[in-house]
């Protein structure tokens, strides 16, 4: 949908909560997550969270994805960034990463059950509904600014720019 049918003024729109989700892909796979408890639990996604004071997005991704799954990765790269305007909870700024290498066995916690899920499979429908209109452009390594409407677990608008510059380390 085009960004002047938007019901949100993106242009002065800015986020309470800011956060991220890491996704390992190797083999062609990728890791994800059954997550147990806080928001979205009972849902697939990879691992994330919110960006503790001082902290960059960079070392959220990596220290929330060692308490999740206790694995550490490597090398991680910014490709996305998710902005939410939800009806329910505060608004989100979400930094999406992907990494092709770890240290450690994924391992279930308190937090979380880790999913391998070859590329060609990944179950959608068990999913936040964003996350089949950018997870294709992600998995080809395009970057990208999603932006989508909530109300309750719908989108009711949203609008992806394609082939974003995010500098490194984003």
């Amino acid at each position: 949908m085009p960004m002047e049918n938007s019901p949100i003024d993106w242009a002065s729109w800015s986020a309470p909560v800011h956060a991220t989700l890491m996704f390992v892909v190797r083999d062609k796979e990728i890791l994800l997550i059954e997550k147990k408890r806080g928001l979205g639990a009972g849902k697939v996604n990879g691992p994330g969270g919110k960006i503790d004071p001082g902290e960059t997005p960079v070392q959220c991704a990596i220290r929330e994805t060692e308490e999740e799954l206790r694995i550490t990765v490597k090398r991680p790269k910014k490709l996305g960034e998710l902005h939410f305007a939800m009806s329910d909870v505060e608004d989100i700024l979400c930094h999406v990463y992907l990494a092709r290498s770890f240290e450690g066995e994924p391992t279930e916690t308190d937090e979380a059950a880790p999913l391998w899920c070859r590329l060609d499979d990944i179950p959608y429908d068990r999913m936040w509904k964003d996350d089949i209109h950018w997870m294709p452009l992600f998995l080809d390594e395009r970057s990208f600014l999603g932006r989508f409407v909530f109300e309750g677990e719908e989108v009711i608008w949203s609008d992806i720019e394609k082939d974003v510059f995010w500098p490194s380390g984003g």
